[in-house]
């Protein structure tokens, strides 16, 4: 199946239907007699552990959500719904800038009441779809969230999806981590910032429209992303692929939300930039062959190299470049002050650069 990362939408509308997640336990048959004592022993022994562990996993599961659902909330902006993390005490909460939209005033609901909220935007940063808002009056109940370590999110690892899926407060669904380090891009339609997100945290926890901008939890109860995208599939007339999103790692959402608390703005993105504007070419054939550089940024990576408007690049680094959208994920999986090379062609000839990357 080819699947196609897509953002988790905000939810506009009346809200349909909920899937629920279940454990399903299963009991262990029971041993022989006679001298099959020794494995009745053994059978009784294995018919413990098993509800013991799961009786174990099910108080995790309870005490993690106890412990974080205060933390997650319900944010309306005009007629759409999603989701939020409380940041701090101050009345911070951060979300997805596909959330906020357009909108600068929302309602915002608790985990602890259905009382709405009033809050005001800080700032949106679509290039990450992260932003910030800020509630006029902090609700009773209502605590930070505790954001976990990104570097130590690992493949295999439990995690709970919690939000406001379909409209539905308070949700929860639960999954693992199934891949790290991946890199997506986000559609412009119906909402979408368009931004090429990298390092993503990929699990198996059911992202549904509502979800983004919640909580993706470890069982420590820390909050390890924000739900933000859902993949879907071509082949199904672009209809969600089950046990497919995608969140932004903890780390990154600090380094936004802290300068976006101080500051009112972002002021040091951490994305890495060639310092052009580029649009994808077509060969002859019509198929995607490059990414034409319009526009030299002055002083920027690509400048201090030497590129100029007209030139087409087509690798950086050891990736194939055929369109701006792979420039962007190539670029995502680097930082500000990397070198790398840049292959281009001009007037027909093929070139390449050492560039030392900028900031975007």
């Amino acid at each position: 199946m080819d699947a196609s990362p897509t953002r988790a939408p905000r939810l506009s509308g009346p809200a349909a239907a909920l899937v629920c997640s279940l454990l399903l336990v299963a009991g262990c048959s029971g041993a022989g007699s006679g001298s099959g004592s020794r494995g009745e022993r053994k059978g009784d022994t294995t018919r413990a552990a098993a509800p013991a562990a799961a009786s174990d996993l099910q108080a995790d599961y309870q005490r993690v959500i106890d412990d974080v659902l205060p933390s997650v909330v319900q944010i309306q902006a005009g007629d759409s719904l999603g989701s939020g993390v409380v940041y701090d005490d101050e009345g911070h909460v951060v979300t997805n800038a596909h959330v906020v939209g357009d909108s600068e005033t929302f309602r915002v609901t608790t985990a602890r009441d259905e009382e709405t909220h009033a809050a005001d935007l800080v700032f949106s940063y679509p290039e990450q779809d992260l932003a910030v808002i800020r509630l006029d009056r902090v609700p009773d109940g209502m605590r930070a969230a505790r954001l976990g370590d990104s570097s130590k999110v690992e493949v295999g690892q439990i995690v709970l999806a919690m939000g406001s899926p379909l409209g539905l407060s308070s949700s929860v669904t639960q999954g693992i981590v199934s891949a790290v380090g991946r890199t997506v891009t986000e559609g412009r339609g119906g909402g979408g910032t368009g931004a090429t997100l990298g390092n993503m945290v990929q699990t198996s926890a059911a992202i549904n429209p509502g979800n983004s901008g919640g909580a993706l939890v470890n069982l420590d109860g820390q909050v390890i992303g924000i739900p933000t995208l859902a993949a879907t599939d071509p082949g199904m007339n672009g209809s969600a692929a089950p046990g497919i999103g995608f969140a932004i790692p903890a780390s990154m959402v600090r380094t936004v939300a802290d300068q976006i608390v101080a500051d009112g703005r972002v002021t040091d993105s951490g994305r890495a930039a060639l310092g052009v504007t580029a649009r994808t070419v077509v060969d002859d054939g019509y198929r995607p062959a490059g990414a034409a550089v319009v526009e030299v940024s002055e002083g920027g990576a690509a400048d201090r190299a030497g590129l100029r408007p007209g030139d087409v690049i087509v690798r950086l680094g050891g990736t194939d470049i055929t369109t701006i959208t792979s420039l962007a994920e190539a670029l995502a999986s680097m930082e500000p002050g990397d070198r790398t090379r840049v292959t281009y062609t001009r007037d027909g000839d093929e070139r390449t650069a050492e560039v030392t990357l900028g900031e975007q």
